[in-house]
């Protein structure tokens, strides 16, 4: 049975959080409130996203789409897919964000995907209205769910923050940089340090001897 990768997207994929970002942009004032508590858990993820979400108005659906196409992939990622795709394990990407950004920052890169998981958006009301096929628990968007559905092993993942903790912590191989790093200290959960999606291809050749 071939691995499969599972991979956060917003300031993974992205070089920066693109989606906390967008949310700092579009609805300032619950992205204030609301995302420190998120960090802290004194929140969820699910309410606390939705809540940040569904105070934008739909009016600002085509900025968001012009605010992703200017955000930059972290170096790398394409010969990580090459490096897949040559292995033939899948690459999954999931997400706690929002469809339509995580599609317009990969641009041509979609068809290379497994799979796509993120959060839909609706527009036809006065603010975006939120849909999840994979709401669950705390999470919005529940990562362990999406793994479930894919047969490989082992599952790989890889993320910064607290939106991939769950799934990092189902995870046998894990590779965590920033916020999640320190989340999985205090879990005292093993993971593999990684700076760009190089470092990620170098040691899976590594692990996998090829």
């Amino acid at each position: 049975m071939k691995p499969v990768v599972f991979c956060d997207f917003d300031g993974t994929i992205t070089a920066e959080e693109t989606f906390v970002a967008m949310l700092k942009q579009f609805a300032p004032e619950a992205a204030e409130e609301t995302i420190p508590k998120l960090y802290t858990h004194e929140i969820s993820l699910r309410s606390g996203v939705r809540r940040m979400l569904e105070s934008i108005p739909s009016k600002a659906y085509e900025e968001i789409m012009e605010f992703s196409r200017t955000k930059e992939m972290r170096p790398g990622l394409l010969e990580l897919m090459d490096f897949l795709d040559s292995e033939k394990v899948p690459f999954v990407v999931v997400s706690g964000g929002i469809r339509i950004m995580v599609e317009t920052v990969l641009g041509e890169l979609v068809n290379r995907v497994a799979g796509i998981y993120a959060v839909d958006v609706a527009t036809d009301g006065p603010n975006l209205r939120v849909h999840s096929e994979f709401e669950e628990g705390t999470e919005l968007v529940a990562k362990v769910r999406v793994m479930e559905l894919y047969e490989g092993d082992p599952k790989i993942a890889i993320g910064d923050s607290v939106t991939d903790l769950n799934m990092a912590i189902a995870a046998p191989v894990v590779f965590a940089r920033d916020r999640l790093s320190g989340y999985l200290d205090k879990q005292e959960k093993p993971y593999i340090p990684w700076g760009d999606f190089l470092d990620i291809r170098d040691r899976l050749r590594e692990i996998w001897k090829v």
